[in-house]
Order: structure tokens, then C-alpha cells, then sequence
């Protein structure tokens, strides 16, 4: 199977809103919203400063993907490359599809000065903790807490 990685483009949000649906169906912290979903991607797609998004494209079709966008990390003394959303359909999986989404997001933050890479993942998605630990990946002490701005 022949599959290229390359940056997304505004004509690839509506696959990659379907594959953020098979994301946040597996994950137990977020709901699939497509609206949103389509909102954040177009947002990222503009702010190509500190943000990529990657598709894997196979024969034209969008298979998989991942985001990534530059912090300042007070604690490495630069910038962090976040990896938001890493996802492919899962016919698609156990191909290499998304190793090879990984390293070329990590060439990026690479080239943009970035010292680490970091990511969150649900606890119950054993299949991508598998993958991360595979990978090299390395669980941390830190837990992720959110909340929503008040004023």
C-alpha cells in the first residue's frame, strides 16, 4: 500500500471532521461534534505560524492524520511540540500510516525548534497507548486537568 504524508489543505476538513468522529468515539473526554470539529481544523489550517496539520493521502483519499501546535515550555527552555489529534480510519491501521504521520510531524517541530514532544491520550484506548510505548513514547507523572474560562 502506497500512502503519501502531506500538509492538509481546507478541501481535506470534511474527512478529517469523520476522522476526528472515530477519535472522540473511543475517547471517553470529548463527544464528536462536527461543527467543532470542522472549526478547529480550519483554525489551525490558518495559523500555520506555530500549528500543522498532516494528512495521510492514499490514491486521493484522506486515511489518517495528526495535529501538532508550539508551546513555550518554561521547563525545556523552548518549544514543545503538542500532538493533538492522531487518528486513522481503522481499516487503515497496523500499516505504518501512523508512524509515518509521527516522524513528519516530528521533522517539523524539528525544524521549528522544537525539544520535545508530548501528547494526551485516553486511558482506555489500550490500542494507542500500545502504539506510543512501541514508538518509544514515555508516560510521565503529570495528569491533565481542564476548565472552562470563567470570567
Amino acid at each position: 500500500m502506497k500512502f503519501s504524508i502531506r500538509k492538509a489543505t481546507p478541501a481535506d476538513v470534511k474527512k478529517m471532521t469523520e476522522l476526528l468522529g472515530h477519535l472522540f468515539s473511543i475517547e471517553t473526554d470529548f463527544v464528536a461534534h462536527s461543527e467543532k470539529q470542522e472549526n478547529g481544523l480550519r483554525l489551525l489550517l490558518e495559523r500555520v505560524e506555530d500549528n500543522i496539520v498532516l494528512a495521510a493521502d492514499l490514491c486521493g483519499n484522506v486515511v489518517g492524520m495528526v495535529t501538532g501546535q508550539l508551546a513555550v515550555s518554561t521547563a525545556e527552555g523552548g518549544f514543545s511540540l503538542k500532538v493533538e489529534d492522531l487518528v486513522v480510519f481503522p481499516e487503515y491501521r497496523n500499516k505504518g500510516i501512523g508512524k509515518a504521520l509521527l516522524k513528519e510531524l516530528s521533522l517539523w517541530g524539528l525544524s521549528k525548534g522544537a525539544l520535545r514532544m508530548e501528547l494526551l491520550a485516553d486511558r482506555a484506548n489500550l490500542g494507542a497507548l500500545e502504539f506510543y510505548k512501541k514508538l518509544g513514547w514515555k508516560a510521565t507523572s503529570m495528569i491533565c486537568w481542564h476548565l472552562l474560562p470563567v470570567n
